[in-house]
This record gives C-alpha cells, sequence and structure tokens, in this order.
C-alpha cells in the first residue's frame, strides 16, 4: 500500500511504502492511490498538514475515486433496472400465484408445464387453442396452452417449481392425467394429482398402464437406485408398493405388450463408460411382473445424447406400427422429443428408424411456454377414433439461473475492471511491483534452495516481468493522451463501456429470464388477434410491428387492414404467427372496425402501426379485458367535458384525475359486440362523419359504447413505456396537433347530437392498481 508523506515549506511530496508480509512472502504487488497537491502555501500551519496527511490515510484519494465510480455505475444500474424490469403492477409470474406463496420459484431444472394437443393422428397434432374451444367459466376464448402449470397447484395448495413428465390413464370418457411436481419446499419431485404418490426419494415419469385389471404405476426412482412398480388400492390415489422390478438406478422407463412379450426399456447412467442421456437398454419377460432377461444386443445405444436413445414418453401403435418416443437432449437437457419406428423388435434383435412428428416449434422463444424445448410426450387414440396428446414445455434451457449467475457476476466483475483502467488513465492509480524479489520461508533452507533463490535465470525474469508491468500504466497514459480530444473520445468510450457492463449484470441478477409471460386469469390462458391498419408509405413500421407484437405470448393471429397501394405478402413480414393482409377497395377509418367472420378469438386488440410498447404491457391489458370483456381496454386515457365540448391529451385527463373514452389506437374490444354496433344502422351517420374528417372512428365506438349501457364502459391500463414511431417520420396521420384536436372537438359536439352526452361520465384512475401513486 502506498503512504503520501506531505511535503513541508513547499517542498515536493514524496511516496514512501510501508512492508506487510503476506503468506509470509516478501514479493508484493499493489496498486498505489496517488494524491498530488502542487500548491501548498507557506502560512499553512503545521495541524493542518497532519490533518491533511490523516484524511490521506483514512481516506486515500484513489479509495474515494474508486467508491465514487462504483457509487455512479450502482446508480446507472438501479435507474436501468427500474425503468426496465421494475413492475409498477402486483403480478404473478405463472398463473396466478400470490404474493405469499411458496411456489413456483426459480429453479435451475427449469420452470416446465403441460400443454394439451388433439390432432387426426399422432402425426398431425395442433395445440389446444386451434380447436377454438371458448370456455366462460374462466374467461378462455378460445383456452390455450400450458393447462397445467406450476401455479395450478401452488393455488391448491401444494407448492411447486415445475410440472413435467404428463402420463394421460384413459377409463371409459374419462381422462387422468399424471405428472412430476417438483416440491418448492423439499426440491424433491412427487407424483402429481392431488398427490397421488409421495416417497421420500425423487420420483418422476409416472408410467401408468393396465395389467389384468389391475392399474399400475412405475415411477422413476433412480434416486434410490430401484425401479419400483406400485398398484392402485383406490385409483387414481392411493397406491402400494407391489414389487422392486430392478436393482438398477433405471430413468424414464416403460413396458410394453408387443409380439405376445412383455418389453421393458430403460436407461441406466451410472455404468462406466455410459454416455448419459445417450444410453438405452432392453429386456423382456413374459409378464409385466418379471423376471426380467436383458437383450442380447444390450446396451442397444451407448451414443451421443442428440440422438434420442433417452426415453421421453409412452410409446404408441399406429397403422399396425410401434413407435418409441425418445429426446434429444444435445443443445440442453431435454431439447426436444424424437419418433422412431420400431423395425424389429425380437430377444436377439432391435432395429428402429426415425421419422417426423410433424410438431411445430414456436418462434416466439422463451415468450412461449415451451420456446426453449420440450422432451415428453404422451399420445393415445380417443374413443372417437381421434388423438389426444399430452407435452410438457419449458420457456428456458436447463440451468438457466446459473448461466445467468455467471455472466452477471462477470459484467460487474468487467464494472471493477474498468474502473481500475479510468484511474490509470486519470494518474490517480499507480500500479507498483518492486524489483527485487526474495522469498520468506518458515523453516531452514537448505543448499538446493539457496541455490534456487540465487539463480540468475529465474530473478532476471522476475526483474523482467516486474519491470514491464511497472510500465503498463505510464505507457496506456502515453497512448491515450487523457488531456486531448482523442484522450477524451477514448475516456467516454471506456466509461460508456463500464455503463453498459453494468447494465448487463443488472439484466441477470434483476431481469430474470427475459421472458414477457402472459397473465393467467382464474389458472387458465387464452388469445387474442392483433389488428393494425396501414398503408403502403408505412410499410418500414409494419414490418418492425409484426416482428416485434408475433413475438407476445397471446397473440394468436395478426391483421392487416391494408387501405392503400400495393399490399406485401405475408412472407415478407416476419413473424411468429400467421398474418393475414386483408385489403381494402376504399380508403376510410372505418375499415378497422369491418366484421371479419374469419377471426378466430373473441379479443381483438386494434392497435396503431406506429405505437411499439412492451409484451408484458400487451399481456397484462389483455388480462384485464378478460376480466371486463364487455368494456373498451386500452392504454391512451381521454376525458371530454367542457361547455363547448373539447378535445385534450392524456395530461388534461390526469389533472382531473378521470377519464370517459379509451383510444382505439391500443385497446382490446370483443370484436363481435364492438364491430356489430358500429356497422350498425344507428351508427351510420357516424360513420359518415368519420369518412368526411378521416378521423374520430375511436371516438364513435366510445359513444356507441356508452349509448348501449348505463355501466362503465371503458377501462384503463397505463403502460410502462409507448413509443410513438411516427414521430421520427413523415407519414403521421395527424402531423398538425392543433388541427387535430380541433376535428375531435367537432367530433364530440356532433356525436353528443347524434347518441347523447358522454361528458357526464367519469371514471377515476385506480392509481393502486396500476401501482403508480406516489
Amino acid at each position: 500500500m502506498g503512504v503520501y508523506e506531505a511535503g513541508v515549506n513547499g517542498t515536493d511530496g514524496t511516496a514512501t511504502t510501508t512492508t506487510y508480509s503476506c503468506w509470509n512472502m516478501s514479493m508484493r504487488c499493489w496498486c498505489r492511490w496517488r494524491w498530488e497537491n502542487h500548491h501548498h502555501h507557506h502560512h499553512h500551519h503545521l495541524h493542518n498538514l497532519l490533518h491533511q496527511r490523516l484524511f490521506s490515510l483514512v481516506f486515500p484519494p484513489g479509495f474515494i475515486f474508486f467508491l465514487g465510480y462504483l457509487v455512479l455505475y450502482g446508480s446507472i444500474g438501479m435507474i436501468y433496472a427500474w425503468l426496465m424490469f421494475s413492475k409498477p403492477y402486483l403480478r404473478s409470474t405463472n398463473a396466478g400465484v400470490g404474493l405469499n406463496s411458496l411456489g413456483c420459484q426459480e429453479d435451475n431444472e427449469g420452470s416446465w408445464s403441460i400443454g394439451v394437443f388433439y390432432g387426426d393422428s399422432p402425426f398431425s397434432l395442433k395445440p389446444i387453442e386451434a380447436m377454438n374451444e371458448w370456455r366462460d367459466e374462466v374467461a378462455a376464448w378460445p383456452v390455450a396452452n400450458p393447462v397445467v402449470t406450476c401455479a395450478s397447484l401452488s393455488v391448491a395448495g401444494i407448492p411447486s417449481n415445475f410440472v413435467a413428465d404428463p402420463f394421460i390413464y384413459v377409463q371409459g370418457d374419462t381422462l387422468f392425467l399424471f405428472y412430476e411436481t417438483k416440491n418448492s419446499i423439499t426440491s424433491q419431485g412427487d407424483i402429481g394429482l392431488g398427490i397421488a404418490l409421495d416417497e421420500d426419494w425423487h420420483l418422476s415419469y409416472p408410467y401408468v398402464f393396465n395389467y389384468l385389471g389391475q392399474i399400475y404405476m412405475m415411477p422413476e426412482s433412480s434416486q434410490k437406485g430401484e425401479l419400483c412398480l406400485y398398484r392402485a388400492l383406490n385409483f387414481p390415489l392411493q397406491w402400494t408398493l407391489e414389487k422392486v422390478l430392478a436393482k438398477r438406478p433405471l430413468v424414464d422407463s416403460f413396458i410394453i405388450n408387443h409380439a405376445g412379450e412383455y418389453w421393458l426399456f430403460g436407461s441406466d447412467n451410472s455404468g462406466f463408460g455410459t454416455r448419459k442421456n445417450g444410453q438405452l437398454e432392453i429386456w423382456y419377460s413374459s409378464s409385466p411382473l418379471g423376471p426380467w432377461k436383458p437383450h442380447k444386443k444390450n446396451p442397444i445405444y451407448n451414443v451421443d445424447k442428440s440422438v434420442g436413445a433417452r426415453n421421453g414418453g409412452r410409446p404408441f401403435s399406429y397403422d399396425g406400427n410401434l413407435y418409441r418416443v425418445g429426446q434429444d437432449c444435445g443443445e440442453t437437457y431435454g431439447r426436444r422429443v424424437r419418433i422412431f419406428k420400431v423395425e424389429v423388435l425380437t430377444r436377439v434383435d432391435y432395429k428402429e428408424v426415425e421419422v417426423p412428428l410433424g410438431f411445430e416449434e414456436s418462434n416466439k422463444g422463451p415468450n412461449a411456454w415451451n420456446g426453449a424445448r420440450y422432451h415428453h410426450l404422451d399420445v393415445q387414440q380417443l374413443s372417437s377414433g381421434r388423438w389426444i396428446a399430452v407435452m410438457d414445455g419449458d420457456r428456458v434451457p436447463s440451468g438457466d439461473p446459473v448461466y445467468r449467475f455467471i455472466l452477471g457476476s462477470a459484467s460487474f466483475a468487467a464494472v471493477t475492471v474498468v474502473v481500475v483502467v479510468l484511474g490509470v488513465l486519470h494518474g490517480i492509480v499507480k500500479c507498483t511491483v518492486p524489483l527485487n524479489w526474495r522469498a520468506h520461508f518458515p523453516w531452514k533452507r537448505n543448499n538446493a534452495l539457496l541455490g534456487w533463490e540465487r539463480s540468475k535465470l529465474f530473478s532476471s525474469k522476475v526483474r523482467r516481468f516486474c519491470s514491464r508491468l511497472n510500465r503498463v500504466p505510464l505507457s496506456v497514459r502515453g497512448k491515450a493522451k487523457p488531456g486531448t480530444r482523442a484522450g477524451k473520445l477514448v475516456l467516454a468510450v471506456i466509461f460508456a463501456v463500464g455503463a453498459a457492463s453494468m447494465c448487463t449484470g443488472v439484466k441477470y441478477f434483476y431481469g430474470g429470464n427475459g421472458a414477457e409471460e402472459p397473465y393467467p386469469l382464474n389458472g387458465s390462458y387464452s388469445q387474442f388477434t392483433l389488428l393494425t391498419m396501414t398503408y403502403d408509405a408505412r410499410l418500414w413500421n409494419l414490418k418492425m410491428y409484426v416482428r416485434h407484437y408475433s413475438r407476445c405470448s397471446s397473440v394468436k393471429e395478426i391483421i392487416v387492414v391494408w387501405n392503400r397501394g400495393t399490399p406485401p405478402r405475408s412472407g415478407d413480414l416476419d413473424s411468429a404467427v400467421p398474418v393475414r393482409i386483408r385489403v381494402e377497395d376504399k380508403n376510410s377509418l372505418n375499415n378497422r372496425f369491418k366484421k371479419d367472420p374469419l377471426i378466430k378469438t373473441r379479443a381483438v386488440l386494434e392497435l396503431d402501426d406506429d405505437i411499439m410498447m412492451a409484451c408484458d404491457d400487451i399481456e397484462r391489458g389483455f388480462s384485464v379485458w378478460r376480466q371486463h370483456p364487455d368494456r373498451i381496454v386500452g392504454f391512451y386515457p381521454r376525458l371530454a367535458r367542457g361547455s363547448p365540448l373539447k378535445y385534450r391529451g392524456e395530461k388534461y385527463a390526469r389533472h382531473h384525475e378521470g377519464y370517459n373514452m379509451i383510444l382505439t389506437g391500443a385497446a382490446f374490444v370483443d370484436h363481435a359486440v364492438a364491430f356489430e354496433r358500429y356497422w350498425s344502422n344507428k351508427a351510420e351517420a357516424g360513420r359518415e362523419l368519420v369518412d368526411r374528417y378521416f378521423n374520430c372512428e375511436d371516438v364513435l365506438l366510445n359513444y356507441l359504447y356508452a349509448n348501449a349501457s348505463s355501466s362503465q364502459t371503458a377501462e384503463y391500463v397505463r403502460p410502462a413505456w409507448a413509443l410513438d414511431t411516427s414521430k421520427f417520420t413523415g407519414v403521421a396521420i395527424s402531423r398538425n396537433t392543433n388541427e387535430h384536436y380541433k376535428i375531435r372537438s367537432n367530433c364530440l359536439l356532433r356525436f353528443s347530437e347524434i347518441y347523447g352526452g358522454i361528458a357526464g361520465r367519469k371514471w377515476e384512475f385506480d392509481r393502486r392498481k396500476d401501482g403508480w401513486d406516489s
């Protein structure tokens, strides 16, 4: 450590060093924090100099510099976290878990959930939302995957971090779903369906089957080192241990009856030379109760983990062929399932060939419940002839929390390095390494050790290294030249690197897994259609718009109402969902609310193509609309009042603490209700006014809603942020704000004459719900 010794009577300060013995070694490397003062005056009193010296000893300038920069970068990180990751409202990360719930904790194994699929065959499976099944009791129009999440159990009083490995058992017209659930308290896997099976060891992969009128379950219990078979005493929740089938830690095992014999498939990852998640063995028997004999070709597989050797669900038969489900663990554990057609299965031979499943993976990334991986499939045929399947999925890869911790720590370490570099360039930090080196040992030296210490070759290398290291700060300062314009630019760039590193670290530590998840209602999820209206001059807006919003979790389809010019092809747009371009004959704002029988969802989000918002805000608005489907639910409030009526901006509504309209440039509506009202005979005069002014279509819809009900007809949701991209171009529809407001004020007067007043209505902002009350 460098100690500054102040000069007296104007003499220059000299630096002295204090020797410390660390690990009993005299070789020391340190950073000396310099503080130079060239302006001492002769009339300073000695006690002032002593006070200065004491202060420099207690609070070295280098320490203050280092601490100051860390505080500055920390402040940048806090502002970044507040802007990007703070939620000014209460939300649950999964299916409505309350703040006091122990469930749905971040888990290194993942955040698995379960979805349902239907199809005419096992190779044409579509998610449940494609079936367009509506359920009023859970406000799901339509019901969407996932159907079982960690919160489904946690809300029911069974704390769970994730649910996975689903199996169906069909009993008449009733389907029973068994799955693994990881207990949030014990971190142990249990078998879920209530809790069907709870042992003192980890359980998963609950393979359920029938044999001679008895129902059996063979879960994975590799942690105990055994493969156990349980029999149902009182199906589905009461089970007893029937038999230990194998004294081996087999994982993801199943039993099938094929060609008159029973076959047991499983993987043992504990053997010497076994490739984890790339091994498969087979045994055969005349009964599922055993005894089991090994297949002649065991191990069937001992290959790379991406091949699909490890089982990934129940095998199935289709068109007289047997198919095995395997899981690809190449990129991450459980990346995807693979389907293998079994061509030969005998006691002495086994052959299979991979076939395509026909499953379309989501392109929504972490915003999709299965965007990162899906590793288990159970598909069975119903009595109707159709096929049903359950599949698990996860939005993040395995080990994501650890990965983010490592990257976050590295980012914060980079900030520290940047501060040191800035200190060197400012001349405040000077790294010093003594040129003399001599090791001190607590034991007596022998001749060999003394000879090694005196070795000219070794000592010269040390001196050379120390000399070069000492020259680094001076060399860096000489090249950067902090006092010049170029040097200041270098300092600014380095500072920016530190700020970026701090924000990156905050993102990995505080920003979670990056997913903008949907908000469930009554434990269920749903979807909506996104509709925007545009024309050829705004094509660049549309491309950015589609790319962003198609990745939002609950968006089912995007409809582009094309009012003018040559429309693009759907393939020209980078979309994760289907895009339908509806070309209109007339350039009219009324087209926004045109009846469209091809819309498959009850909810439509009317969203202008020049408004950019976070998917999280869109999802939150959708959740609010599901609670109030009879209202216009949106993000831009207005208050129409005064005599005469005058149209004003959002600031006016906030100043008067209320609103009575929601602009449909960003609003959810029930399209069947809204479009029917808009195109009714009663609204004809209003539509003519919209065409005359080329404005006010959203004001008209608010009047039509208010005219149809005496209760609240609009609901405001405050977004975390919203960006109007038209401000950066010359293609904004309403470029002149004063003229735009004047036209809308005229619309208010005319609509009030036709449909009755709206000024008497006012709904207060729910500050507590939106979380913006200061």
